[in-house]
This record gives structure tokens, sequence and C-alpha cells, in this order.
């Protein structure tokens, strides 16, 4: 697949403006005529009205499509997801869970007697349950003392593979401790491993994961790996014999990302055995229908450390070297799964803007579209039969499962199309700037309802995560919510982000804020030029790697009335030994005490003293991502300094914002610091 010649800079408002829906997909069901209702436009509490779809499984016959479907509520402050299935020749769909606990992971047993699913409705422990096909309610299967993560049923549907985590001994000891009246305080934290911390965890231990074969009919589990190694990713041959599974098993893995394929007898005291040798990461396997093979995705140069792109390889199980099946693709890959026919390999792609679906044959070749056009598809499934559903996004709605018949796609769901009814969506269209040296930058550009031609407005520019991530053209709640309050919104991918190959996004490399500080300020300049933006009421702000970028644009320019800088990092030597990315800082820009010249002279935080732009800095209080003193010592510079902030810490809160009112809060904090520094507007 070659990427495709870039979209030209459009001066097309006019078109920009009937985009408050693209059409749908031939015979995809469109929802219900907006002109019929009236429409209000989207508000923070809205992003509670969406329901989240997810991880579609077609059934074994081809006749059903099961799925999950996520709420959460600000009432409650939190959230519930249960499965459903809909038919796929059409029609109403079927809710199969309401416990109060979540329920994830459908998968159907291949002789489609069975639904298994994740929960931990019956306690604290996530386990397999069993919902029987023809009737009756679904029951726990497993009952380890640490739970399940993930399984996967043996083709003859008997058995299944499960990854479960080492018992904690001092866990244990403390219960006994407590039932002999000892102290309750917690016990020292020792550290002894490389990687020692982990946003969402915490403090690492030396528990480990391994795979268990669990037989249905005897209620029997045996431990098939074991060791000081993690091994996931779990996948049965077709004759039921073998497991294949992805472990590092490096002298330290935690110094390195060196993840490999093994392949092990199903069967206790099996000894492992290695397929691949490439000093990077290997994942996601799949043997071959005949058993011989192993298709599995290969990771990028570890000298880019995650810059390069990914590639499909296939590897024989018996030994041998491994083959690179897209060594000219540029692009990232994912979820390679076999055809119908088992000819071909059917995997998402990752190029510009767009995630699609394509297939090559198993003896490589040409990757052939499947489908494409303007939409983020986010997972699919096939059936024996050839049924495949995909889930996938546009930017006028969120993810909703289709299925693909030939070249069009026809919707399974509907989930949250009479809510979007009711609301006059924002349009959003993408676009192409120029960057400085020439480079062609995507962007963005999202218009207020009712958006006037010639009125230039005020507009802020919105900075992604990553680095090595990218806007696509999916469903996006914050451009909803900001453009609803009347600004454009500008949201680029510069250099460093994902979907123009390997050295789009490696031009960054130990050179952060140069080439995507002009890059997004092209987009803005674009923005400007066409009529859109107005260049005395800009504003500009991310979060992770967003906030990062901003730091650097408001410590290059004064051009931003008000910035927001989120869960960013501004002083580097910091970082060190603090945040969790101990190897990427290394890999990257040497070791701090060698290249310190480097570390500072890429610090925003050297820079501070140059900004002007009234800034607003936020983070998670346990945030071990980006650390919370990277935020703490932005605004206590800036405050030094003279510059209008404030710093908002949300307790207990990792890098993502997980508690639905603080979700709330920190949209209305953006709206506020907006309205008040780039409106120009009193609080």
């Amino acid at each position: 697949m070659k990427p495709r010649s870039a979209a030209a800079a459009v001066s097309v408002l006019t078109a920009l403006l009937l985009l408050s829906g693209a059409a749908p997909a031939a015979g995809m069901a469109p929802p219900a005529p907006g002109a019929a209702q009236e429409q209000r436009l989207f508000a923070i509490e809205d992003i509670f009205e969406l329901a989240r779809v997810g991880d579609p499984r077609i059934s074994p016959e081809g006749d059903w499509v099961a799925y999950t479907v996520s709420k959460t509520s600000l009432k409650k402050e939190s959230s519930d997801t249960d499965i459903w299935m809909a038919p796929l020749a059409g029609g109403d769909p079927v809710r199969l869970t309401t416990s109060d606990k979540s329920e994830s992971s459908p998968r159907w047993s291949p002789d489609g007697k069975y639904l298994a699913f994740l929960s931990s409705r019956d306690g604290n422990k996530t386990q397999v349950w069993l919902l029987p096909r023809m009737g009756g309610e679904a029951s726990p299967l497993t009952d380890y003392e640490t739970g399940v993560s993930s399984f996967v049923w043996s083709p003859d549907s008997s058995r299944l593979a499960v990854v479960v985590r080492d018992e904690d001994p001092d866990e244990a000891e403390e219960y006994a401790g407590e039932e002999e009246g000892e102290s309750d305080a917690p016990k020292p934290i020792v550290v002894t491993r490389l990687q020692f911390k982990r946003d969402g965890t915490g403090y690492l231990d030396d528990l480990k994961s391994h795979i268990y074969i669990f037989d249905l009919a005897t209620k029997e589990s045996v431990q098939v790996t074991e060791g000081p190694y993690n091994e996931g990713s779990p996948a049965w041959s077709p004759d039921g014999t073998t497991i294949a599974f992805v472990s590092n098993r490096t002298e330290e893995p935690d110094a390195n990302e060196n993840s490999d394929i093994f392949v092990v007898a199903a069967e206790a005291g099996a000894e492992p055995r290695k397929l691949t040798s490439y000093e990077g990461s290997d994942s996601s396997p799949v043997f071959t229908p005949d058993g011989r093979h192993i298709v599995f995705v290969r990771g990028g140069d570890p000298a880019d450390v995650w810059y390069d792109t990914n590639d499909l390889a296939i590897v024989p199980v018996a030994g041998g070297e491994a083959r690179l099946l897209t060594p000219d693709l540029d692009r990232n890959i994912r979820r390679p799964t076999i055809t119908a026919d088992e000819t071909g390999i059917f995997f998402v792609v990752e190029d510009r803007t767009n995630n699609h679906l394509a297939r090559m044959a198993l003896a490589g070749g040409e990757v052939e579209p499947v489908v494409e056009g303007d939409r983020s598809i986010s997972a699919f499934d096939v059936s024996k039969g050839g049924e495949i559903v995909l889930l996938e996004s546009q930017t006028h709605y969120p993810s909703e499962i289709s299925r693909v018949v030939g070249s069009d796609l026809v919707r399974l769901t509907h989930v949250n199309d009479e809510f979007l009814a009711g609301i006059d969506l924002a349009p959003v269209k993408r676009l192409e700037a120029t960057s400085a040296d020439g480079t062609a930058i995507d962007f963005f550009l999202t218009l207020p309802p009712g958006f006037v031609e010639g009125e230039p407005i005020p507009t802020l520019l919105r900075i992604h995560g990553g680095p090595v991530s990218q806007f696509s053209n999916s469903f996006s709640q914050e451009w909803q919510i900001l453009a609803a309050h009347g600004y454009a919104v500008v949201a680029a991918n510069p250099r460093g982000s994902s979907g123009r190959g390997r050295d789009f996004s490696r031009a960054i490399f130990a050179d952060w804020g140069n080439k995507d500080f002009e890059d997004v300020m092209a987009a803005v300049d674009e923005a400007i030029e066409m009529g859109v933006a107005d260049p005395d009421r800009l504003g500009v702000g991310g979060w992770s790697y967003g906030g990062i970028l901003t730091n650097y644009v408001i410590t290059q320019t004064g051009r931003f009335k008000g910035a927001i800088s989120g869960a960013s990092e501004v002083n580097y030597t910091a970082n060190y030994g603090h945040d969790h990315y101990q190897r990427q800082w290394v890999d990257e820009l040497g070791y701090p005490w060698e290249n310190t010249e480097l570390w500072i002279r890429l610090s925003p935080f050297f820079k501070v003293d140059q900004v002007t732009t009234p800034t607003l800095v936020m983070c998670g209080q346990l945030d071990w991502n980006v650390p919370l003193q990277n935020s703490e010592q932005l605004y206590q510079a800036l405050r030094k300094l003279g510059i209008e902030t404030e710093l908002v810490i949300y307790p207990g809160q990792g890098h993502g914002i997980r508690r639905p009112s603080y979700q709330v809060d920190r949209y209305e904090r953006y709206l506020d610091w907006y309205d008040k520094y780039v409106k120009g507007e009193k609080s």
C-alpha cells in the first residue's frame, strides 16, 4: 500500500460548513435526520451521554457479533461495561449482561455453545465467566487467587489458555499478621528492579504473569510456563497441541524491549522453545492454518526507540529465520488475522490520519486495501465463513460496528445515533499546511456550528500526546466541546507523529521543540490565511507530549494569549529515575551525566524566562508517566517571573484523569482560562 498523495490545502470553507455529518458509506444506515429534531450544541456533560462500543467478535456460525458497551456515570463517579450482541443480518441488538460490575472480552467457543467473558462480578478478582448459548445465567468458570488477565479458547472448545499473575507471598503474610493482631502498617517498599515504577500501577514488584491451561470438563488447571519472566498473548496451534506466546527472557528485561515469540506444548512441564531472535519487539503471534508458521508483528529498530514503524513477519514453527512480509510498507500495522480462505492476512494499517483494513497473501507481496476512506478502524473480526465486522469511527460519530459487504459498510450498531441526532455537531475537515522547510503537515480544523465565513474567530491550537501518536479521522469530544463554545480548533500532526512513516516520525529524535514547533505554527498560520483564525485571539494547549510541546511553543513565541500545559515535562534532568521512562531517556538522549548539555538544551525549563503567555498548569497527583514535579516546577518558575498562572492538581489521579467529576472540572477550567485570556472575557 503506497502512501496516498496529500490533499491540497482547502479554501472550501463553504464545504467545511456542510460537514456537520459526512455522508455515510454506501449501505450504511444514517442517523435519524437532525432536521426533524431541535438540536443543541455539544456540552461538557455530554461526554457521559456517549457510550463506548468495543471488541467486536463474530459467532462461529457467522450470524451474530458480540461486543461491549461502556457508559460512565457522572453521578455515580464510575463506569460500567456490558456485553451485547447484534445480528449480522440486521435488526435489534440483545443485551447479554446487566450486572453492576463490568464484563469484558467476550469470546465465543469455537463450537458455538458458549460465550465466555471476563468479570469480577463475584468478588474482587477478575475471572472467566461462561454464558450458555442455549439459555441460562452466566456462571464463574475459573477461580484463580490473583484472577485472570486474558484468555483464549482451544480449537476444540475443551480448554482455555489463561494468563495469571503470581500470588504475592507478602500479601498472605500481611493477612496472617492482621489475624494475629499485629500492626496493620504497610511494609516498607523494597526496590530491586531497574524498572521500578509504572503509571497506573505504582512501584513494581518481581511477580510475573504465566500461562495456564484450564480444562472445562475437569475444572483442573496446569501451569505451562514458569520462571522469572512475564508471558502473554497466548495463541493455540490449529491442532490444539501447542501454545505460542510472547516473552522477554533477556538477562535484564527492564533494559530493553526484546520480546520474542516462543512455543510450548500445552501441558505441564514442557520446555518453551524460542522462535525469534530479533533484538527489538516481536508480538501478536498467530498460527497459519497448517500450523507450520506463525505470523507476528515485528517492532521497529530498537535504536529508533519509538520512532520507527513496525512490520508484519512470519517464522517457521519448526525453526528457522523469520522473514519480513512488509519491508517496504513504512507504516504501522497491528492485529494480524488469518483470512477465512486461509491464504492471506488481514491487518489494520495506519496511513496519514486514517486507520484502514488491509490484506496481503501469506506468502507476502502487495498490500491490498479492504476498507479505506476517512475513518479510523480500531478493531475487526473475521468469521470462518468470511464475514468481516469492524469497529470504526469518523469525525462525526464515535466508534460503532459495521459489517463489510463488498466495498461497502453496513452499520450493525447505532448506540449513539439517537443522542447525536439531537446535537448540532461542529464540522471537522482534514487540511494540509506547509512548514517552514517545505514539509507537508496534516491538520484538522473544527469550526463552531454557525461559523460565518469572512469573520475570523478565536482559535485554539491543540497538540496531541506521544510524541509518536497522531490525531486521526475519529470523533473528538474535546474538539466538539471547544467548538461549541465558539472556538475554531486547529489539531496538527507535526513531525514526530505517526502516520507518515519512519523518517517523518524520527525527524525530532533528540531534537524536540524544533521542527515540530515549526509544524504546528504552520497549521495555525494556514488557519489565519484561510480567514478562520483571528491572529490576535490565539490559544494553545495539550496533554502529555501535547503539554511538552506547549511548553516549547510558549518559550519561543508570544503569539498566543493563553496556554494550558497539561501533564507536561519541563526539566528533563529532574525526570531521570523519577518517571517511568528510564530506558527511553537513555536510548534517545544518553545519560544526563554524560550528555548534560543536550539534556539542559532540550529542557524548556531553562528558557522559561522567555514566557509571556498566561499559562494554566495541570497534572494528576499520582502521575508516574509525567510526574507532578514537572508541573510544580513550571508553575513555580512562572509564578516567580510574574506570569499569570495557576496550578491544578487532581488528587489520586495518574496520567489519565479517570474520575468523572475531575474530567468535567478539567474541561470547565479549559474554557474559563481560554475565555479569559484568548477571548478577553472577564471572569
